[in-house]
């Protein structure tokens, strides 16, 4: 039971009273998954405004936080054998495929002329994306407004994804394809990296969401979403 000092603090800072309540929650009852966390990620909703960094989807697993057309992880512990760094490992027990971008060697994977814009160092992504797949992230949306959403992405072929926001779907991104021709490099057609602004407005409201990406066609791999206020 709070004292009377303390009710009278509360009774006059409506803010602080404000602080102490949980923010809202629109995500579905029967959701639960529960935000990623380690070492370098505190188990926390993504916030938004901000970036949704995609490597970074809901802990719970095949059917409940993602969903994959296999059972391994063709990145994470694949193509980048465990050889016990963190990227390399990145959530292979896993079933989405991840891995994170490079550049090493001759030729370049995706730091070449080709691409669109440049991506960071050793920025983690989700690839071998195919139809049908999905992904869940429990964000907080920290300020109530329309969002215009910005993609971080390559693809070879004309990439698309739904997005839902708390089990409605709200929209559909196109992506152009990546595919350039002029590269000698063949495997390199899914490294070129492209940006696409202003994909879709979405209204949110204050509180906890949970987002969907549900990949409509494959051969595209996902960095982030960005999600700005308009």
């Amino acid at each position: 039971m709070l004292s009377l000092s303390a009710l009278s603090l509360l009774s006059w800072s409506p803010f602080l009273v404000a602080s102490l309540l949980p923010p809202p929650s629109y995500i579905p009852a029967t959701y639960a998954g529960s935000p990623f966390g380690d070492s370098r990620h505190p188990k926390a909703p993504q916030k938004i405004p901000g970036r949704l960094e995609c490597e970074l989807y809901d802990v719970g697993g095949e059917g409940l936080a993602y969903h994959d057309s296999d059972g391994k992880n063709s990145g994470s512990g694949g193509l980048n054998p465990l050889d016990g760094t963190y990227l390399n490992g990145f959530r292979a027990d896993e079933a989405v495929d991840l891995s994170y971008t490079k550049d090493r060697g001759t030729p370049t994977q995706d730091f070449s002329e080709f691409n669109f814009v440049t991506p960071e160092h050793d920025s983690l992504y989700v690839g071998w994306t195919e139809a049908g797949e999905w992904l869940h992230y429990t964000v907080l949306v920290e300020k109530a407004g329309r969002y215009s959403v910005d993609v971080m992405y390559t693809s070879n072929g004309e990439g698309r994804f739904e997005l839902s926001v708390d089990g409605a779907p709200v929209g559909t991104v196109d992506l152009p394809s990546t595919h350039r021709a002029e590269d000698p490099v063949a495997w390199r057609q899914w490294h070129h990296w492209n940006r696409r602004n202003d994909t879709l407005a979405l209204d949110l409201a204050a509180g906890l969401h949970l987002i969907r990406i549900r990949f409509l066609a494959g051969n595209t791999n996902l960095d982030y979403l960005e999600l700005k206020l308009r």
